[in-house]
């Protein structure tokens, strides 16, 4: 028998070649799958998934919304603010000599708010000064009219006291033009002035006009203001309000001093 196999030179051939090719194929296989190891290691995983722009953009909208509401909701008041108010005044110093308290007021005004507490209120008044009957009897004059415009820009100081109350301060500069007219008067042009006429604003060195004009009277006076008031919400843009204030003008060593009382309406 072995010598039967030993009789077959080519089997033996055959047999080294398949084992030399089955051992050279095994390494080509080891290394195949070593290759494919760290390629399939170093795969990237799956990513998060990315938001959809649409989404995206809504979930701006709706921020930039709450923003603004929020925004709205700290804002709790007006740029600006208006008002109408009357009544009537009270005369203090030299005017009180020759001017009766009581004439009538009528005014408006608007302010513009830079917040809930501060902002800076601008007020036109008409004041009506009537002389005392006194006072005519020094013009020699039997009736007169007397009155006084009046501008006032001032810094208002807002003070909330509940949700329907509140209070204020105001205080600033003023310019006043006090106005008159005596319907007559048998006064003697170049005489003396006496203490209505001095006041009056119509005397020169000591002594009427010659030319016999002290009929009428106007001059303009720089002042001050101050004052407060007390407000009621009535609606949710509209306001009452009782104000009282000190008003104070001065020209050439003549001053108006008077202090009006006015109830208005602001919104």
């Amino acid at each position: 028998m072995i010598q039967k196999f030993r009789t077959v030179p080519g089997l033996g051939l055959f047999s080294c070649a398949l084992l030399m090719a089955i051992l050279a194929g095994t390494p080509s296989l080891s290394a195949q799958q070593t290759t494919q190891t760290p390629a399939q290691s170093e795969n990237p995983q799956p990513q998060a998934q990315q938001p959809d722009q649409g989404q995206s953009s809504s979930s701006s909208q709706e921020a930039s919304a709450e923003e603004t509401t929020r925004t709205r909701k700290k804002k709790d008041y007006k740029n600006w603010t208006f008002n109408v108010d009357g009544g009537a005044s009270l005369t203090n110093g030299t005017t009180a000599q020759f001017v009766r308290g009581g004439g009538g007021i009528i005014g408006a005004g608007v302010a513009r708010n830079a917040s809930k507490y501060f902002g800076l209120r601008l007020d036109f008044q008409f004041d009506n000064l009537p002389l005392r009957n006194s006072a005519l009897e020094l013009a020699q004059a039997r009736s007169a009219t007397n009155h006084a415009y009046t501008l006032m820009l001032d810094p208002i100081i807002n003070i909330p006291a509940s949700k329907n109350w509140g209070g204020y301060v105001v205080f600033g500069g003023t310019f006043l033009r006090r106005s008159g007219k005596l319907d007559s008067s048998s006064a003697i042009p170049g005489s003396a002035c006496g203490t209505f006429f001095t006041w009056w604003g119509n005397c020169y060195a000591g002594s009427l006009p010659v030319s016999g004009r002290f009929l009428n009277e106007n001059q303009n006076e720089v002042g001050y203001n101050f004052g407060g008031g007390i407000s009621r919400k009535v609606r949710s843009n509209i306001d009452v309000y009782v104000e009282f204030r000190y008003v104070h003008g001065k020209h050439n060593g003549v001053s108006t001093d008077f202090r009006p009382i006015t109830l208005g309406v602001r919104w």
